[in-house]
């Protein structure tokens, strides 16, 4: 194989390679928070509270689409993370130009989705009449371009399947500052509204997409695919479709949830929306450590699959778990204390925040009491994507979708607004348990089969 330039996950004591790789996507996802959130102050001072509302109404939709995009990218990288971990140059190269292939169907097929679907999913969220066309306005134009995500998430993904974190960290600053820069010159200057925020977003993708291939094919030999990589494999093929589907329906599933979600929430005003929109910016900078111990593991789980390294799996997630322990008792903490506070800078200046304040509060203190069960989802079921296990993975998105659609039709049912903010906190808890029984079962019996086989050798 060709000389590495990457982190090998074979190796090593698991709690220092999975802080060394999480490190940089936890500093990564927190940058692309702050672009967010930075979006969300400009729409929130510049266009007005309305806008603020339609583009935190249309969070869950975005949740949903790019969530069944990662889902599907992840997949198909799994694949890479596995064949690279068992040293196969070849292996590596034809999942990547087959990769490719997939996520062009992907892109069609989301996009051709949106064209024919996304106003009635408004409609269907109880979207308020008063902010509906900012939103339609944001999430159309976002969606449209779901290609540049789609692309920019693939090559991220395969670069951490080879245990590379840093290049996507630096690619992902760059965008940051190309999306915080069109945001200023569309909103400010143009005067585009919510279409110029969206229209920033998916021109800041579209570069760290070409800088992502551009790094795969000038920097990484083993992503260097020559001509004869470039032909359609369907046995590769077919095996990043198994991986990616079902990571894809988990993410859609789950985000159906929080669209359900949505529309229950929506029922008790915009200013509820506009509260939890403001609150939730602020919390998912916080969450972000969980989202990337999420992104840790696929890859090193996939690469210590390819290795037949099973001690190394059963290490490396119980390394994970103490250090999310501590970190969602601390985030907790952290987002409890400092809401009320943060909450002032998405407002213009002589706003009345005391409004808004008793809705945040109500959604962030139930949500960070769970923060321990998120972490368990993530790692647990990243964990058992990497092993190649994406169906029984997938089943956690059931459960939360389940647990989201009950607890939202009973605060329908109630008008309650404590049970509309609990669906998320009551998902997790729920998911996070099963994913812990369920990684314990799977990886039992991978265990098993890979001594069965090695008897028979």
């Amino acid at each position: 194989m060709s000389r590495r330039t990457d982190m090998d996950m074979t190796v090593g004591k698991p709690l220092s390679i999975i802080l060394k790789f999480t490190w940089p996507l936890f500093l990564g996802n927190i940058i692309q928070q702050l672009y967010n959130i930075v979006d969300t102050i400009i729409v929130g001072r510049f266009v007005g509270d309305k806008a603020l509302a339609a583009v935190g109404s249309t969070g869950t939709l975005m949740f949903l689409f790019i969530g069944v995009a990662n889902g599907m990218v992840t997949g198909f990288s799994v694949l890479t993370s596995q064949r690279y971990g068992a040293k196969d140059e070849e292996g590596v190269k034809k999942t990547f130009t087959n990769g490719i292939y997939l996520c062009i169907v992907l892109a069609l097929i989301q996009t051709l989705f949106s064209i024919f679907f996304l106003r009635h999913l408004l409609v269907w969220m109880n979207t308020p009449e008063s902010i509906f066309d900012y939103a339609y306005a944001y999430i159309s134009t976002i969606t449209l371009g779901i290609t540049a995500t789609v692309f920019n998430n693939y090559f991220a993904s395969l670069l951490r399947a080879i245990g590379n974190s840093k290049m996507p960290l630096f690619f992902l600053m760059m965008s940051a500052g190309i999306n915080i820069f069109l945001d200023l010159f569309f909103i400010i200057v143009f005067g585009w509204g919510t279409f110029g925020a969206a229209i920033a977003t998916v021109i800041s993708q579209a570069c760290s997409a070409a800088a992502g291939v551009t790094y795969c094919y000038v920097k990484v030999p083993v992503l260097r695919p020559s001509a004869r990589h470039w032909k359609l494999h369907m046995t590769t093929a077919r095996k990043q479709f198994i991986l990616g589907l079902p990571m894809a329906l988990a993410n859609g599933i789950t985000a159906s949830g929080t669209v359900i979600m949505q529309s229950a929430i929506n029922l008790f005003g915009d200013v509820a929306v506009t509260a939890i929109t403001a609150a939730n910016k602020f919390s998912s900078i916080i969450n972000m450590g969980m989202f990337s111990i999420g992104q840790t593991m696929p890859a090193y789980v996939g690469q210590n699959t390819g290795a037949r390294k099973m001690d190394r799996i059963r290490d490396g997630i119980k390394a994970a778990m103490k250090i999310f322990s501590i970190y969602s008792a601390a985030a907790a903490v952290i987002v409890i204390s400092l809401t009320p506070i943060v909450m002032r800078i998405f407002f213009p200046s002589g706003t009345d925040i005391s409004v808004y304040v008793p809705y945040a509060m109500i959604y962030i203190v139930e949500s960070a009491v769970c923060y321990i069960a998120l972490a368990m989802i993530f790692i647990y079921r990243s964990s058992m994507q990497g092993a190649g296990f994406a169906f029984v993975a997938m089943s956690l998105g059931l459960v939360e979708f389940v647990a989201r659609l009950i607890c939202s039709s009973l605060s329908k049912v109630f008008h309650n607004y404590y049970l509309a903010v609990g669906c998320d906190p009551i998902a997790w808890v729920t998911a996070g348990v099963l994913g812990m029984i369920l990684a314990n079962i799977v990886f039992r019996r991978l265990r098993r089969s890979w001594e069965d086989t090695k008897a028979l050798s």
